[in-house]
């Protein structure tokens, strides 16, 4: 079974609180999930592995570490996803992003597949999937159904928001992945929301309704 982890450094829990208010602005939100996607990035990119390297300092050569070089892949799902994604390349710059579009239908609260992106060799990269959100916790399973469906095997999932039930259908779906949030709400309501949660992410990013 994969992991299921909150992170609950008191920033990220600072800024969530902040990011969670009905006043705040477009331009706010956007920044604070950026910020809260970096400073998440540091506890997901934890057990990155290293390798040994033959360096020189200013005084002599040593032996230090560095990243093996194993390849990294971002993958938002759309629309929200995209607000994670400065902030995780803010560490690992030289990281790939793929895209996933996903919308959900209204009225089924089922989640449409309309757009798949990615690296051409997605199958030999740890993957971060990101989302602001997980919700009925629908359009994680497809997005990582999709991934799978392509040979991805290392696939960790990065949300600021869940809800239980989200989890527990992403868990039962995928056991074998890792999860990430930085924050596991109240339950559902009867639209699907995550409740207390902080609205449609999506539309507070991009300023829409």
């Amino acid at each position: 079974m994969g992991k299921f982890q909150v992170i609950s450094h008191p920033l990220i829990q600072h800024k969530l609180s902040i990011l969670r208010r009905e006043d705040t602005s477009t331009k706010h939100f956007r920044e604070l999930v950026n910020e809260i996607a970096m400073l998440m990035g540091y506890e997901v990119s934890r057990e990155l592995p290293l390798e040994e390297v033959e360096i020189e300092t200013p005084l002599k050569k040593t032996v230090q570490k560095q990243l093996t070089g194993k390849k990294l892949a971002i993958v938002p799902i759309l629309r929200a996803g995209i607000g994670m994604v400065d902030g995780l390349l803010s560490l690992v710059p030289a990281a790939k992003v793929g895209h996933i579009g996903v919308y959900r239908d209204e009225e089924t609260l089922k989640p449409v597949e309309y757009l798949v992106k990615l690296p051409e060799d997605i199958d030999q990269r740890q993957i971060f999937v990101v989302d602001p959100m997980i919700a009925t916790g629908g359009s994680a399973v497809l997005a990582i159904d999709s991934l799978k469906k392509r040979g991805a095997a290392n696939i960790k999932f990065v949300s600021l928001v869940s809800a239980p039930e989200g989890v527990k259908k992403l868990q039962e779906a995928h056991p074998d992945i890792d999860i990430y949030t930085a924050a596991l709400d109240e339950n559902l309501n009867k639209k699907g929301y995550i409740v207390p949660g902080l609205g449609d992410a999506g539309d507070r990013l991009f300023g829409t309704k």
